[in-house]
């Protein structure tokens, strides 16, 4: 199996991932009550999916009792500018870098299934040989297993940090019902630091490790249904999809490389949109501009709403006629969010 496991290793890379290691599916015993804990905080907010498969999240065993190995894989998706510097273009909208490309959902599964079957044939192709890809749509604790299987540590801001890839990269997970030699698990790195969580704009960390998604701004522009609540409003800025700032800050970035893979590569049209243009998308303009992006999926009530909070935080008189004109859009949530942005640049 040493050979195999090398072997595997190497077709990882040449299928094009950054990283592979491999861990047991029992590694990771402390998830089930670290998940309960942040269940029951209520830190999940309107993610109710999250308690409803605890039983699984919380014991790789228990989705899948065959597996005797997890492969996880790591892809990196590092951007070639600063995520940051969007954030002082005030009337225009800062989409999270792992949004201004392709759904990263697609790329990855492709290859996750594509080395699977690699593994198969390398394994001999017997019947008992068998494999599951998983890539963030299952009850995967992926983080935890990433860092089981020695791909990172879970930082201070609970995302996966790697020494050699920073906080840029995509994770993916391989099931199988091989016996693989393992890797060593990842230790701590972040030391005393805690730029990640000073950084964080609404304050979402309650304490180092611990993370309140009701706060999170990756959370309430994209999982949040219905209006944001005002005093959050304002600290959104003009993040319209996702945020980054936890992610960018993190010292350990100085070792990331921009992604290879071409379709990582931020549009330029999404690099710092104008928030104007963005307010003006009708349902079909929408799904036209992210056709093929992770962004369709909120859909354009959602997402009109987050650019007009931006436009509410902007600053920019002009823009008032923009929001002004969805006051009355028959999304009542859109037309609540045009309505606080024209009194706030009224103010």
């Amino acid at each position: 199996m040493e050979a195999l496991k090398g072997d595997l290793l190497r077709e990882a890379r040449e299928v094009g991932f950054s990283a592979a290691r491999i861990c047991r599916p029992e590694a990771v015993p402390q998830v089930a009550e670290r998940l309960g804990a942040f269940l029951a905080a209520g830190y999940h907010g309107q993610m109710g999916w999250l308690g409803e498969r605890a039983h699984w999240r919380g014991d790789p065993k228990a989705l899948w009792p065959e597996a005797r190995s997890v492969i996880m894989l790591a892809e990196n998706y590092g951007p070639a500018h600063d995520p940051l510097a969007v954030l002082e273009a005030r009337d225009r909208a800062a989409i999270s870098v792992y949004a201004q490309h392709r759904d990263y959902h697609d790329v990855v599964k492709k290859r996750l299934k594509r080395l699977a079957r690699w593994l198969i044939a390398a394994a001999g192709g017997a019947p008992e040989t068998q494999v599951k890809v998983f890539v963030d749509t299952a009850p995967v604790p992926e983080k935890p297993l990433g860092q089981a299987a020695g791909l990172g540590w879970q930082g201070k801001h609970t995302n996966l940090v790697s020494r050699e890839l920073g906080s840029w990269f995509f994770l993916g997970a391989i099931f199988t019902t091989l016996e693989l030699p393992v890797d060593a698990a990842e230790v701590d790195h972040c030391g005393s630091c805690r730029k990640c969580l000073d950084v964080c704009p609404t304050a979402a960390f309650p304490a180092p490790y611990q993370l309140d998604a009701r706060r999170c701004i990756s959370y309430l522009t994209i999982e949040h249904k219905g209006p944001v609540a005002e005093e959050l409003r304002a600290l959104l800025g003009n993040r319209i999809y996702g945020c980054d700032d936890c992610l960018a800050v993190c010292p350990w970035n100085k070792f990331a490389e921009r992604a290879a893979e071409v379709k990582y590569h931020a549009r330029e049209d999404l690099l710092a949109p104008e928030l104007a243009h963005l307010a003006g998308l009708d349902d079909a303009g929408f799904r036209a501009l992210f056709s093929g992006s992770p962004i369709k999926r909120i859909g354009r009530g959602r997402f009109v709403r987050n650019v007009l909070y931006a436009i509410g935080n902007s600053g920019e008189a002009r823009l008032v006629p923009v929001a002004q004109g969805l006051c009355d859009d028959e999304d009542e949530v859109v037309a609540d969010a045009a309505r606080w942005a024209v009194d706030r640049l009224k103010r």
